[in-house]
């Protein structure tokens, strides 16, 4: 805890106050006394009086009571006092603001007009507070520089994983397009397909129906050559027959002049009934 001056001499204001201002000094200094800083400071700032003894003993009042910025004005108007005090209560007051630069140049200006103990321990007591928070400031800039990384790191990754969507999403799209880019190419083979196959089918049954209509017109001369073909079969094989009895003929004449047979003969060729044929002759 910082360590405070504190004077306040009801004496040294009477001699710089009228009469009637007495009772007003005496209860101001009661208050202060009582701790009741707010009502001494309020009872100080009605005196008529400027006097370097009143701004410094407001200036403690209101120190007291934490308006630390008044403190200040009122320390600043209390020249002519104690120089090494007024400036060590306008460290603390500074102090209390966490104006730690301000408040170690204002104990060591004190120090240099005269060694104190209580402003070399509120002067340490300042340079710790500053390393303190200047530590504290440099833990929090790494703190808010991990973070900022981290953030940083977190959009990449953000980024890059939207970025690896919209490629799936482009690739899926392309996928697509391929497959039914692919779906009608086959449709259409297929269609073409079919449809050649149906010409073709066309085709021969075209040609099969001219086929047809070539055997109909050709069909009475089919019929006129096979009758034709029948009978010349027929002819052959009767021609046959006849070189059969003609070599038959020779064959018996020959042995009918060596053994004397009879002159008269039937044909050979009888049918099976016996009758004779209408070309048999008698010899």
């Amino acid at each position: 805890m910082i360590r405070i001056f504190v004077i306040i001499s009801s004496m040294g204001m009477f001699l710089y106050a009228g009469i009637t201002d007495f009772k007003t000094i005496e209860k101001a200094t009661q208050a202060y006394e009582e701790k009741a800083y707010t009502k001494s400071a309020s009872l100080l700032k009605s005196l008529d009086a400027k006097s370097p003894q009143k701004q410094y003993d407001l200036g403690n009042a209101l120190y007291k009571s934490k308006n630390y910025d008044e403190a200040l004005e009122a320390y600043d108007k209390a020249e002519g006092i104690d120089e090494a005090t007024r400036l060590h209560n306008i460290g603390n007051s500074h102090f209390q603001k966490q104006e730690l630069d301000k408040a170690i140049e204002a104990y060591e200006k004190a120090l240099k007009l005269k060694e104190d103990e209580d402003t070399k321990f509120n002067l340490e007591l300042a340079k710790k507070q500053k390393q303190k928070k200047e530590e504290e400031k440099k833990k929090q800039e790494e703190k808010d520089k991990k973070e900022d990384e981290k953030k940083k790191d977190d959009k990449e990754n953000k980024d890059d994983k939207n970025q690896d969507k919209d490629k799936k999403d482009e690739q899926k799209k392309d996928d697509k397009k391929k497959q039914d880019k692919d779906k009608k190419e086959g449709k259409e083979k297929e269609d073409k397909k079919k449809e050649d196959e149906k010409k073709k089918s066309d085709k021969e049954k075209e040609g099969q129906k001219d086929k047809k209509d070539s055997k109909k017109e050709q069909k009475p001369k089919d019929k006129k050559g096979d009758k034709e073909g029948s009978q010349s079969k027929e002819q052959k094989k009767k021609s046959k027959e006849e070189k059969l009895k003609e070599q038959e003929l020779k064959r018996l004449m020959k042995k009918m002049q060596k053994g004397k047979t009879p002159t008269m003969m039937y044909q050979m060729g009888e049918n099976k009934k016996g009758q004779r044929s209408e070309d048999a002759k008698p010899w």
